[in-house]
């Protein structure tokens, strides 16, 4: 068997979950770049989606608990923000992280009532679920389809931010926060905006990375989160294309430290990667160095 067959299995799971992991990175940089918050709920946020999904495909049919489980996850993110942040928003920048803190903990424990703590089995999603053989490799159709979906988006997303009146209002917001207020942005339905398009992306993320992982826990959403916000941070937090190939840097990585038999340190890898990049470069990969201004 040759290195490459051997191993295709791992660098493929790693693409795929690379572009899962960029789906929730992208929220966290987008929140960051406007309102300099790092939203430690957005991990929960993609971990509620999974077990609407889970609960709603028990009452209907698969092709409507799709949109169900994006249309509620997008109506969560916008709560979160109207209820938990938006009242703080000329409060220290403490308070704020302290309320994202408090709203991960609500979620989880609410997620803990309701499912008595019991791992919740994930639907197999028709087409998306199935079993196919690439390059002698059998593995998801999901591995396949996770990484041009992605890029897709990106690239819908950038379109959107480069060539759309609430995209230019959110470049100005995220260059001069105060500046674009006095110029009449109505900055609230921009941050709106983006809580809206990351809670979405981090419920697509969902579909995908349960039709792989399947069980649904109530702290599920942790571990992909903290990956997703050390991708923001390593390819340069602001930076949607940075948090990106940050991503899909740490997915590949990861998967291959499994395919060297070194399983316990594949998570423990991730934030060794962390420290290195912020030692050597702390504005991460793509990151531009912020002037204070006084």
């Amino acid at each position: 068997m040759s290195w490459l067959s051997r191993n295709l299995p791992y660098l493929m799971a790693g693409i795929s979950v690379g572009g899962q992991y960029a789906l929730i990175a992208i929220g966290y940089t987008m929140v960051y770049g406007i309102l300099r918050l790092i939203n430690f709920a957005h991990g929960d946020i993609f971990m509620v989606a999974g077990l609407i999904m889970v609960y709603a495909s028990t009452v209907m049919p698969i092709y409507l608990s799709i949109p169900l489980v994006l249309i509620l996850t997008v109506v969560i993110g916008f709560t979160v923000e109207r209820v938990a942040y938006k009242p703080l928003r000329s409060a220290p920048r403490m308070s704020v992280m302290i309320s994202a803190i408090g709203v991960s903990y609500l979620l989880q424990n609410l997620a803990l009532y309701i499912t008595g703590g019991l791992a919740q089995q994930y639907p197999a999603i028709p087409w998306i679920s199935d079993t196919i053989t690439v390059f002698g490799v059998t593995t998801k159709r999901v591995t396949v389809i996770t990484p041009p979906l992605v890029i897709l988006l990106v690239v819908l997303l950038v379109l959107l931010i480069q060539k759309t009146k609430i995209g230019m209002a959110m470049r100005a917001a995220s260059k001069d926060f105060e500046t674009s207020q006095l110029m009449g942005i109505r900055i609230n339905s921009v941050i709106s905006m983006t809580f809206v398009i990351g809670s979405f992306l981090a419920a697509v993320g969902s579909l995908l990375f349960f039709s792989n992982y399947t069980g649904v826990t109530p702290t599920v959403g942790a571990m992909p989160g903290l990956k997703a916000f050390v991708a923001a941070v390593f390819g340069g937090i602001g930076s949607i294309p940075g948090a990106v190939i940050g991503a899909f840097i740490i997915g590949i990585s990861e998967n291959i430290i499994k395919g060297l038999g070194w399983t316990t340190f594949s998570d423990a890898f991730t934030f060794a990667l962390l420290i290195v990049v912020l030692i050597f470069k702390p504005t991460g990969l793509f990151g531009e160095a912020a002037a204070d201004k006084v």
